[in-house]
């Protein structure tokens, strides 16, 4: 096998510490929208669309990490990755330049195209670069990285709210990729390539169409359109129709945007399944839990971001010490099972949280959703790529971040539904038209607004966001469970590469070895 010159080891670190500034970029960003919300929300308007705000971002993340792939597979990663942190960094600015909720719905698409190229784009070019022997050792870069976007996403951008404006927000990712554009440009050197492949955009458009169909669904349903009217009817015809035509499109497709015979595999099909729920989980609940604590328990950004600490340390560190048990024994199916177990809990206590729930009593809760949580965060990534042959390795990767990243946009829109809909009850039942009245003219309601607001409306409002919290996450429960009863079926299938075994120990049977190959 020939081999290839690497380069030297001060270029790579220099070029990973680019491709970690573009990886903190596309996770940090939601962590620090999702804690500025409610101020953003209290100067657009537009509470019944916020949920749409992450929405849009993760749909186009989902819908264009498989092109991004692609397309660097085909003209070669440096052009292509530094096309999608231009991307970014355009959806950024524009984004923080917004004027009303609908434009920055608009921009946060625009990000959420080139978020999609970031993610895949790091994985890619890590690859390239770095020997599969070699690797290890700079996954502890990568774990630091999710570690400062969980944790200092919310307290950054609590803190940017608060001292700067939420627009600051957005504005700070340009400084960050004009770093790793430069970066990026001066150091990384990756031989040139094209490849003759024809993208499947007939496979992409078909299931964009037919996620944002059911997304709109589960959004618009019960709230701006009653669930038997034509709309609604029109949009679930649409998306299962989308979905079947892009089933029949995979099976055609010379280089389908997602092969189907991954899905034999019954470990990949199962942890498909819990991999969706943990990013229905992880962002319903970062989305809704900071509105909660600012508006129930009168947080202000800075310190709602460091409420959601027992969360993300919880996550953090069982993740570490989860990876690092599966590398020393090779043993994981225990994981998934404790994992879902513990986000059931996690959210069902949630759900008992009402207005005079303490921030200590909070703190707890998330902590035991945080914990499930780090236990699925890197397994259901191991368990998915274990599952499919070498070949497959890349598409293995990416669907199983598309199932993710699917799971988040389906749990943002749904929860968000959930929400305006019994915030809206609520405040009725509590105040009647004066609430009613509040509530349509949603956007004022922020810390500063509610202040100003007659006492009857502003106990009712609060009871409002605690009850509306109180359906999401009981909700969210309830989803969690599929899941968690998915997670018994997985099967320990020995993991490729393990640990040596001693050397004094016999030659393994021959069955045994033939199991090894790749």
């Amino acid at each position: 096998m020939a081999t290839t010159q690497q380069p030297p080891q001060r270029s790579v670190r220099v070029v990973l510490f680019g491709l970690m500034i573009a990886m903190l970029l596309a996770m940090l960003d939601n962590m620090i929208v999702g804690t500025a919300m409610p101020t953003i929300v209290g100067e657009l308007g537009g509470l019944n669309h916020l949920s749409w705000v992450v929405t849009a971002y993760t749909l186009a993340t989902a819908a264009s990490t498989p092109i991004w792939g692609k397309l660097g597979d085909m003209y070669g990663r440096k052009g292509i990755f530094m096309s999608s942190i231009v991307i970014f960094l355009i959806g950024s600015a524009l984004s923080g330049m917004a004027q009303d909720m609908g434009q920055l719905i608009v921009f946060r698409a625009i990000q959420g195209l080139g978020a999609g190229g970031l993610m895949v784009g790091v994985m890619a070019i890590i690859g390239d670069l770095i020997p599969p022997r070699e690797r290890g050792k700079y996954q502890g870069m990568i774990a630091g990285v999710m570690a400062v976007a969980m944790i200092g996403g919310p307290l950054v951008g609590g803190t940017i709210t608060d001292n700067w404006g939420w627009r600051w927000s957005f504005y700070i990712n340009l400084p960050l990729g004009a770093v790793a554009l430069f970066m990026i440009s001066a150091v990384l050197h990756l031989p040139k390539k094209r490849v003759e492949a024809r993208i499947d955009y007939l496979g992409a458009a078909l299931l964009t169409v037919g996620i944002t169909s059911l997304v709109l669904l589960t959004t618009w349903g019960g709230n701006q359109y009653a669930w038997g009217s034509a709309q609604i009817i029109g949009l679930l015809v649409l998306g299962v129709a989308a979905l079947a035509a892009f089933l029949y499109a995979e099976t055609r497709a010379a280089e389908p945007v997602l092969p189907l015979h991954i899905f034999r595999s019954r470990n990949f099909s199962l942890i498909s399944v819990i991999g969706f729920q943990v990013g229905f989980v992880m962002f319903g609940s970062m989305t809704f839990l900071p509105l909660f604590q600012q508006i129930v328990q009168g947080a202000s950004a800075t310190n709602s971001g460091l409420l959601l600490l027992p969360m993300l340390l919880a996550m953090m560190v069982v993740s570490l010490i989860a990876g690092r048990v599966t590398t020393q024994t090779g043993r994981y199916k225990v994981f998934p099972i404790v994992g879902g177990a513990l986000i059931t809990v996690g959210l069902y206590l949630l759900s008992t949280m009402d207005t005079g729930t303490t921030r200590f009593t909070s703190g707890l809760y998330m902590a035991v959703l945080g914990a499930g949580m780090g236990f699925l965060m890197q397994i259901t990534m191991l368990i998915a790529q274990n599952s499919v042959e070498m070949k497959d390795m890349g598409v293995g990767s990416s669907s199983s971040t598309l199932f993710r990243t699917i799971g988040g946009s389906f749990g943002v829109s749904l929860f968000g539904a959930i929400f305006t809909h019994q915030v809206s009850a609520t405040m009725t039942a509590r105040s009647g038209q004066a609430g009613a009245s509040a509530t349509s003219g949603s956007a004022q309601l922020d810390m500063a607004s509610l202040a100003k607001l007659p006492p009857a409306v502003k106990d009712a409002y609060l009871h409002a966001v605690a009850s509306g919290t109180h359906n999401v996450f009981l909700w969210g429960a309830a989803v969690s469970v599929v899941g968690f009863a998915a997670s018994f079926f997985v099967k320990e299938i020995p993991l490729r590469g393990a640990l040596p075994k001693p050397a004094e120990e016999e030659a393994p049977p021959a069955d045994s070895l033939l199991a090894r190959q790749d």
